[in-house]
């Protein structure tokens, strides 16, 4: 476990900002390209997913209704907006399933704050994939080292890190792109303090508010970025500071490493997860067990007379409600997906229609599953997003499995394929077959490309 001080350096928030405006392509290790290549498609395949969601469809209605520029795209629509219009709306598509990447030590999701913010202004202003890439890992970066320095503390208090570290994660990777020295860099992220909110009383209603966080953090990082580059400025300890972000959400106990440990050496794109379930990533662990042991030992669902699911704190609580009222009801809880996984065998956008949600044996196995903390999963939290499954039968046999790490984790990947048919088997009845092979071409040989058009026309 890394150590926990009560006191950050004074100095962090400008260390910071010179290493992400320092950062250029030819700083970065082939492996952190090569992420940021897998973090892209798996942002475009959340987003054009998402666009047809609700919350989207409010988001955009709304600010269409005004914004008559014609900045930026939409992705999944011939749509265009200004760019931090656009932004709100990519970023809400791509929360919009739940099934966007994720960073286990800080439980944040970077893809809906990042790439909506840096994909609108490299559009605005023609920045090279060079470019867009080095923003992109250096927002990554900021993204991710905030969040999980002072993770779970916020969590425990009722803040989202989504939109309170991506916020800053969005301003820093526009700034990088507008060419802004380290001290107007700061100054962004000063700004960004001001902006940094998101509460997680969602979980207690399904309120489909949770969606627009990312958006919310990517338009807001643009804003930072564009007033700092005209001159206001903000708090140079905006994290570290008397009153700055690890005060006001984590007391000061912060992972001093976590944040500034081998800037420049170890690139957190490359430690993120992605997502094979359109559910809240704490229990995918358990999904993983429940699946396995339905398959080694052909469980048929109507054998089965309870289920049982362990996991840490912060993924239990919050998470073991029964209930469906809505779609993110249903995604957000523990024994509603796992009684999906049970009864179907997977867990897929399908599986959450209104229909298979009522059908009679699904109702019936939620009423039978629990879920609860783990002793074992608390104990290796945040460090390993563990999770195990039992499940006894009406005949009284019981089987278990645990899982450490859920499929998706560094530890055990999604391949590049898998990443290549989320996006296709998401996307081509959206945006079409053809368009969907040229983005693949463009995207796993990115560096290379002399244009970036086919991001920027759906």
């Amino acid at each position: 476990m890394d150590t926990v001080t009560n006191e950050l350096a004074t100095g962090a928030s400008r260390r910071i900002a010179e290493y992400a405006s320092g950062l250029s392509y030819d700083n970065l290790p082939a492996n952190a390209v090569h992420a940021f290549k897998r973090a892209l498609l798996d942002y475009l395949t959340c987003a054009i997913a998402g666009s047809r969601m609700e919350p989207t469809r409010i988001v955009f209605d709304y600010v269409s209704s005004w914004d008559q520029s014609r900045e930026a795209a939409v992705l999944g629509t011939k749509s265009r907006l200004s760019c931090p219009n656009a932004a709100f709306v990519n970023g809400t598509s791509t929360h919009g399933l739940d099934f966007d990447d994720g960073f286990t030590r800080g439980s944040v999701h970077p893809a809906g704050a990042v790439f909506p913010a840096i994909l609108a202004i490299a559009e605005k202003h023609g920045s090279s994939a060079k470019d867009l890439i080095a923003a992109g890992v250096a927002a990554y970066d900021v993204t991710t080292r905030i969040a999980a320095a002072m993770h779970p503390a916020p969590a425990k208090r009722g803040y989202h890190n989504t939109p309170t570290a991506g916020v800053f994660g969005a301003a820093v990777g526009v700034s990088r792109l507008l060419h802004l020295d380290a001290k107007t860099m700061l100054d962004a992220m000063g700004i960004a303090g001001s902006f940094s909110a998101g509460l997680r009383e969602y979980l207690f209603g399904g309120a489909e508010v949770k969606r627009i966080h990312p958006g919310k953090a990517a338009r807001d990082g643009i804003t930072c970025a564009e007033l700092a580059k005209r001159g206001l400025t903000g708090p140079e300890q905006v994290l570290e500071g008397k009153h700055g972000l690890f005060s006001a959400l984590a007391d000061g106990k912060v992972d001093e490493n976590r944040l500034c440990g081998a800037l420049g050496e170890r690139f957190e794109i490359a430690n993120i997860y992605f997502k094979p379930y359109p559910a809240c990533r704490h229990f995918h662990a358990a999904l993983d067990a429940v699946r396995d042991l339905r398959k080694q030992h052909s469980i048929a669902p109507v054998d089965v007379a309870r289920i049982d699911v362990g996991m840490y704190e912060v993924g239990a609580r919050g998470h073991d409600h029964r209930h469906a009222h809505s779609l993110l009801d249903a995604q957000m809880s523990a024994p509603v997906s796992t009684a999906l996984a049970m009864m179907y065998g997977d867990v897929t956008v399908n599986t959450y229609e209104r229909a298979c949600l009522e059908n009679a044996e699904v109702q019936r196995l939620i009423g039978i599953t629990t879920a609860g903390v783990d002793a074992e999963c608390e104990r290796i939290y945040p460090g390993r997003r563990s999770g195990v499954a039992k499940i006894t039968l009406k005949n009284g046999r019981e089987f278990e499995q645990r899982v450490l790490d859920p499929k998706g984790e560094v530890e055990n990947p999604m391949t590049d394929a898998d990443i290549t048919h989320k996006f296709s088997s998401n996307c081509e009845a959206i945006v079409g077959k053809e368009k969907c092979t040229r983005v693949l071409e463009l995207v796993w040989s990115v560096e290379k490309a002399a244009s970036l058009a086919e991001l920027y026309a759906w």
